[in-house]
């Protein structure tokens, strides 16, 4: 039976000393690797009898990104490197300077076989996987904000076939580039996800947080923040839109009636019959949305603010990752 929006319960919560970022499941296991705000990549298996996360090795700085390759676990940072780690030997086997600044993310296509990372250098960047090979560069976002400050490149998605990515960044402009040759495709434009305040603090906020694509990727969804008011504040409304891929064409705008925050996280069921986004500002949220009907389904409070869900393959468990704490979700019918 697939999993419904309404069976989800958290069964588990777990304290951590740090802001855990970015997570990533290990194939047909409840083990996961995460990286932290103390500059440290853990495994840790949720099984245990008593969750103990292990430290696998270190950056210099935020660990922002973890992806999976195989067995080999791809992690990204504020020291601007890229880190290849062999599970089975237990040892560091590449890290290298990949990028000019810090890096936001490190994403892994469905077979693993290929990683993207986006970094603040405007830049995402495609590697094999299995050998840190970088495979191409992809240049065609904007440096600069349309009022001159430097812009940040947030989000990617490849589709299930691993064809296509998709890139997204805090102007809310999407790329869509074909992965085999490099080559821009298309773009969208998402702009309501940034706020510029040139009144009171001359500075902007928000941005493209999240993407995934529809299993059949026809459909993109886009998560982030609506408009801000006051922009010291994640006051914004959660939000995501959805994009019709062939067209370009929005065909959904949805904003949270009930939480306010950044959607860090988005994800359709296996069957693409309804959409998973979680996020946070100083609590965190959880939407199951409805992309059809166009409606949320369900709307729950998390204990923390959620930086990034690492699901199983049929969606009936959620490994959550987030401000100072883990925690599970399960489907129970």
């Amino acid at each position: 039976m697939p999993a419904k929006p309404e069976q989800f319960k958290m069964v588990k919560e777990h304290g951590f000393k740090a802001v855990c970022f970015s997570i990533a499941l290990r194939p047909n296991s409840t083990k996961a690797v995460f990286g932290a705000s103390d500059f440290k990549v853990y495994e840790v298996d949720f099984a245990a009898a008593k969750v103990e996360p292990k430290e696998l090795y270190g950056h210099e700085s935020y660990v922002t990104g973890v992806a999976l390759a195989g067995t080999t676990v791809v992690s990204g940072g504020y020291d601007c490197k890229l880190t290849w780690f062999d599970s089975a030997a237990g040892k560091v086997i590449k890290s290298e300077t990949a990028h000019q600044k810090w890096v936001r993310g490190v994403f892994a296509s469905k077979d693993g076989k290929t990683v993207v990372s986006v970094a603040d250098d405007m830049v995402a960047k495609l590697w094999d996987g299995a050998t840190g090979k970088m495979l191409h560069e992809l240049k065609g976002h904007a440096e600069k904000t349309p009022t001159n400050f430097n812009s940040m490149l947030y989000a990617a998605a490849f589709t299930d076939d691993g064809k296509t990515l998709a890139t997204g960044d805090k102007v809310g402009k999407i790329l869509l580039w074909d992965v085999a040759t490099g080559k821009k495709l298309s773009e969208m434009d998402a702009p309501v996800f940034y706020t510029w305040d040139a009144a009171q603090r001359n500075h902007s906020i928000g941005g493209i947080r999240s993407l995934a694509f529809s299993p059949d990727g026809k459909s993109l969804a886009v998560g982030g923040i609506g408009k801000i008011g006051n922009i010291d504040h994640l006051e914004g409304k959660a939000r995501v839109e959805v994009f019709d891929v062939p067209t370009g064409k929005r065909t959904w705008e949805y904003q949270s009636d009930k939480f306010a925050g950044l959607v860090n996280h988005l994800q359709f069921a296996p069957d693409g019959s309804w959409l998973f986004g979680a996020g946070g500002a100083g609590e965190g949220f959880y939407l199951f949305l409805d992309p059809v009907a166009k409606k949320a389904v369900r709307q729950e409070k998390a204990g923390m603010h959620i930086h990034d869900v690492a699901t199983t393959p049929t969606m009936d468990a959620l490994y959550v990752a987030g401000h100072n704490k883990l925690a599970v979700c399960e489907c129970k019918g």
